[in-house]
């Protein structure tokens, strides 16, 4: 086979492997490949979609670049900017906390970096420790999918996530995407250029979403409820039933 025979897609994946600097060992060794590249880079073993796959995770490049669809040779999924766009300054210069109702979530994403808009929000200054040296933001709870946690009206605060790498599992976050604003556990998935959306109400079904459709990531860590009960009636009904069956036992022990 001589040297014309190398199809495009060889040719880059070689490419990919002389830019990280490694041999053809090692490169088989990152990819999760037996013994060597060698084979790949003679044309004698196509390039499964696994090797696609490990290509995009561990060095972002795009699938579309590698098999010569698109000239854009690298995609940074899971590692998108998902930090605040505007961040907002008392007259102290001290960053505050804004504080975004379910009317002004409606328009968040269409105004997500215009900084006249966060001037109609209100925004305070928490002087507590939990709250100091990082950026948060208050979000008005909408709707019943993140009951019994989070009831329809409370308000979640979050802290500024600046990319995806710092992203956990199954931990809390108000996601800011092109159309909506949400509150929902995030679980990271195999393919990194999508995220799964997980409500803690059972009733709602989890859904993926795109890496590249998150705007901004806050990760919850705290709420404000007004919808704290009196003190539990059911509680104080049990010790109640609990008192009188105390009663009746020494009422027969007496008899």
């Amino acid at each position: 086979m001589g040297i014309n025979d190398v199809t495009g897609d060889i040719r880059r994946f070689k490419q990919i492997r002389e830019e990280q600097n490694l041999t053809q060992t090692e490169f088989a060794e990152a990819l999760g490949i037996k013994n060597s590249t060698a084979d790949i880079e003679r044309g004698r073993t196509k390039l499964s979609g696994q090797i696609v796959t490990e290509l995009l995770r561990l060095y972002n490049v795009n699938p579309l670049w590698l098999f010569g669809y698109s000239n854009q040779k690298l995609l940074h999924a899971g590692k998108g900017d998902v930090s605040p766009k505007v961040v907002t300054v008392d007259s102290a210069d001290q960053e505050n906390l804004v504080m975004v109702n379910q009317k002004a979530a409606a328009g968040y994403p269409q105004n997500v970096q215009d900084v006249e808009w966060y001037q109609q929000l209100p925004a305070f200054d928490l002087p507590l420790p939990q709250y100091r040296n990082a950026t948060y933001r208050g979000f008005q709870v909408e709707g019943d999918s993140m009951l019994p946690n989070f009831m329809p009206d409370d308000w979640v605060l979050g802290k500024a996530v600046a990319s995806m790498n710092e992203v956990t599992s199954n931990k809390v976050y108000v996601v800011v995407m092109p159309d909506a604003v949400v509150v929902k556990k995030l679980q990271k998935l195999p393919d990194p250029s999508k995220v799964l959306l997980i409500s803690i109400n059972q009733e709602y079904v989890p859904y993926e979403v795109q890496v590249s459709d998150i705007q901004e990531l806050w990760q919850v860590n705290s709420k404000l409820t007004f919808n704290l009960d009196a003190p539990s009636e059911s509680s104080l009904l049990r010790e109640l039933q609990q008192g009188m069956e105390e009663l009746k036992n020494q009422m027969r022990n007496l008899q």
